[in-house]
């Protein structure tokens, strides 16, 4: 049995206001992509990655690894029309016949805790399908027609990755026609007739999409402990 994890990574940086993918911009003095990467495996030194991105981005990505001297062992699959696209690609560099948990993982999320990692994992050994959460703290509107109605914040939680699934489940669901309402993992495989388990995520465990994003990163990092691989 052995466990992977897809880590996809193709946004075009455009909410960045800059030409250079987000995923390859520094924080740090790193690009993020290989903070993620590092992060994963300073989970699980067996653990099968694989990164997605796209064809045209791939020799960038190629020279920054030569430049940061970086040593992570990956497989490197082409990204997709869409997510649920990119996601096919990186599952076809796993087995047909593998056992194991696949986790599914955004490229600029480079701060989930070893902790809601190893859970993440661990309980999709029984659960199948888990996804890691925070709750909102902040009041929420639903937008309705030409006016707003508050609802109740302790019904929603904030969806986090990894998102962590059994192989052969994810495989399956992957098989599926692509559908517009796939917005992630778990919603494929909701779609497939299956339950998602939900899992206490980490509030540090931010999707790094904007200039302020980036700002709070840097903070981030520098409460953190240094990674030795």
């Amino acid at each position: 049995m052995k466990d992977y994890v897809i880590i996809v990574a193709g946004g075009k940086g455009l909410r960045m206001g800059g030409e250079i993918p987000k995923q390859f911009l520094p924080i740090g003095g790193r690009p993020i992509l290989m903070r993620t990467l590092e992060r994963f495996r300073e989970y699980s030194a067996d653990l099968q990655i694989i990164l997605v991105l796209p064809k045209a981005q791939q020799d960038y990505w190629q020279e920054l690894c030569k430049e940061y001297h970086f040593k992570v062992e990956y497989q490197l699959a082409n990204g997709g029309e869409t997510r649920f696209h990119s996601v096919q690609n990186g599952l076809a560099l796993v087995p047909d016949d593998a056992q194991g948990v696949v986790g599914v993982h955004d490229g600029v999320r480079p701060f989930p805790s070893i902790d809601v990692i190893r859970n993440c994992y661990e309980t999709a050994r029984e659960k199948k399908a888990v996804i890691p959460v925070i709750p909102v703290v902040e009041t929420l509107r639903h937008l309705k027609h030409q006016t707003s109605i508050t609802v109740p914040r302790e019904e929603y939680r904030l969806v986090q990755t990894p998102q962590t699934f059994d192989i052969q489940l994810l495989k399956a669901a992957n098989r599926q026609p692509y559908n517009d309402h796939f917005t992630d993992d778990a919603s494929v495989v909701e779609a497939f007739g299956f339950d998602i388990t939900l899992v206490e995520g980490n509030r540090e465990n931010i999707k790094i999409t904007t200039p302020y994003d980036m700002t709070v990163a840097e903070a981030l990092l520098k409460k953190e402990k240094p990674t030795v691989l």
